[in-house]
């Protein structure tokens, strides 16, 4: 039985009632589209981005933007500019060294072992929601550092993925300020990097080790093709889902891993009390998530 109703829930009944009806038919919209949800006390960040857009379009209200978004002959390409306004992301290189060391250390050699025993030579790893790519050049760089010793005569590919166009752009042009590396150790900077003016842009054989593709992640058909992946990453993007599209997402991300590999998603987050189907797996100062073998789910499901 739901508490008294607290400061906070009527501060944000309050701000639902003064709130334009067709903001929240926006913000269900971008909900229907993406599977992102904002919240009441998140309407102002909603407002401020599409009045950008009607400023841009130079419209004369928030219903004839609405219009435009759902009745406009450019509705598809416009919701994917408001798209392109709501998910901004702010990641850099390095970021989670704890992830990348379990990765390095743990896993890899874990998979690599399995899957030469089966004749296989290909890693396959999964960047969703890369945001500007650091995090996928990131992973470049360090197989990159690995290409002549544990990962020789192994091939191996990247995808990254994001929502953002902006974003994707950024991406490809692989160029970065200062305060994306601060994290960079020195030895990655020189080897991996060219100065650009006050910026830093990637070598060209980290630059081609990625492919970038745009990816809805609400997108039930697209998530589909998204098959044979021996480790995702997907940092920090559940969190602007609510609990049926994280559920859905989260088990397309399953079924997307190859059975034995392994999920990793922010330092903060969690899949507790969205996904039973995967294993919590500890790692010094990180943890991720196992996409259990045949074997083992069956062993768990025998009476003990």
């Amino acid at each position: 039985m739901p508490g008294p109703p607290t400061v906070a829930d009527e501060q944000s009944e309050r701000a639902a009632e003064r709130t334009d009806p067709t903001l929240i038919r926006i913000r269900d919209l971008v909900y229907k589209v993406c599977g992102i949800y904002m919240p009441d006390n998140k309407f102002y960040f909603l407002n401020d981005r599409c009045d950008r857009r009607v400023k841009t379009l130079k419209m004369d209200s928030l219903r004839a933007y609405y219009d435009a978004l759902t009745l406009g002959a450019d509705r598809e390409a416009e919701i994917r500019n408001l798209l392109n306004e709501i998910t901004v992301g702010e990641t850099c290189f390095f970021r989670s060294p704890q992830q990348l060391s379990a990765l390095r250390k743990i896993i890899l050699p874990k998979i690599m072992e399995a899957k030469k025993k089966l004749s296989f030579t290909r890693l396959k790893i999964w960047s969703a929601g890369s945001s500007t790519g650091e995090e996928p050049y990131t992973l470049a760089m360090m197989l990159l550092e690995d290409s002549a010793t544990m990962l020789k005569d192994w091939k191996w590919e990247i995808n990254a993925t994001d929502l953002n166009d902006h974003s994707l752009a950024k991406c490809k042009e692989g160029v970065y300020p200062g305060y994306a590396v601060r994290n960079t150790e020195p030895y990655y900077l020189q080897k991996y990097f060219r100065p650009d003016g006050q910026n830093f842009a990637l070598v060209p054989e980290v630059k081609s080790r990625v492919t970038f593709t745009r990816l809805n992640l609400h997108d039930e058909s697209k998530m589909l093709f998204m098959k044979g992946y021996d480790v995702i990453f997907c940092a920090n993007v559940l969190i602007y889902f609510d609990g049926t599209s994280k559920r859905r997402t989260v088990h397309h991300f399953y079924n997307g891993l190859m059975p034995g590999g392994y999920f990793f998603v922010g330092a903060s987050e969690s899949l507790y009390g969205v996904s039973e189907e995967f294993r919590l797996v500890h790692f010094p100062g990180a943890t991720a998530y196992y996409h259990p073998l045949l074997r083992e789910e069956v062993a768990d499901e025998r009476p003990r």
